[in-house]
């Protein structure tokens, strides 16, 4: 075999980086398929515990509606000419029950997510545009008073600090101490405690269900400016809302049931 100086010689590690450009493409897997249509499954036998027992389960305290007032001003991002649809999802931040009182503090909001038309040309005869949305939270917040219409709650038990100490005995030196006295007292070079603290199970709150009645009302609505329109149409970007809330809780609290035997 001739060498030839002017032909490029190959290596091995560049016939390995063909290959892999080769066999090893940039999407290099793809999987379809995979479905299973039904599953088979065998019931197991349960096995219970007959001689009864004592749990630590939630226990309901009370159920009761909660009426929220709500009255606030939603600005949307852009001039719109009518409301399509409002989708709302009631959502609580707190429900807090103050231990030794029967106030419940309430926190929470309104999500709304509110879909509108816009315009993009219109004629006297007619407005085209488009659909947009606007998703917007709405605050509110009360306290009232509950009616344990089940049980009351648990009462606190507070935490507590004792002190105590031992008996002692002391040498007293003095022209006015006989050589016999003595100081009989509490023995003041230490201290002694006893800190006692009780950890309570605080009521909580499970939603069960809930209600709005709204009233919503344009504000100022005004016909479009320096454009030719259908002589109804009105634009608007605020909106004044009315909402009354009915919200449907349980007040719960974890306690100890016994549960009996039982023979089933």
């Amino acid at each position: 075999m001739t060498w030839n100086p002017g032909k490029t010689i190959r290596t091995a590690a560049d016939l390995f980086k063909k290959d892999a450009q080769t066999f090893c493409p940039t999407a290099c897997a793809d999987v379809s398929g995979g479905e299973i249509i039904e599953c088979v499954n065998n019931p197991v036998p349960v096995e219970p515990l007959f001689t009864g027992a004592v749990v630590k389960v939630p226990v309901v305290l009370a159920e009761l509606t909660v009426q929220f007032n709500v009255n606030s001003t939603i600005e949307l991002p852009e001039p719109a000419l009518e409301i399509k649809n409002i989708k709302k999802r009631l959502k609580i931040t707190q429900c807090l029950l103050l231990q030794n009182t029967n106030m419940l503090f309430i926190k929470g909001f309104v999500r709304k997510n509110i879909d509108y038309s816009t315009r993009k040309c219109s004629t006297p005869e007619g407005i085209c545009g488009d659909i947009r949305h606007c998703t917007v939270d709405i605050p509110f917040k009360c306290t009232t008073p509950v009616i344990f219409n089940v049980m009351e709650p648990l009462p606190v038990v507070p935490a507590s600090t004792n002190e105590f100490q031992y008996f002692g005995r002391f040498d007293v030196k003095g022209p006015q101490f006989a050589e016999k006295d003595e100081l009989l007292s509490g023995d003041f070079t230490e201290y002694n405690q006893i800190s006692t603290e009780f950890f309570n199970e605080l009521p909580f709150c499970e939603l069960v269900s809930s209600r709005i009645v709204e009233f919503d009302e344009y504000l100022n609505p005004l016909p479009p400016a320096n454009v030719k329109a259908p002589f109804e149409e009105r634009e608007f970007k605020k909106i004044e809302e009315k909402m009354v809330i009915y919200l449907t809780l349980k007040i719960l609290q974890n306690r100890q049931v016994a549960v009996p035997a039982s023979d089933c």
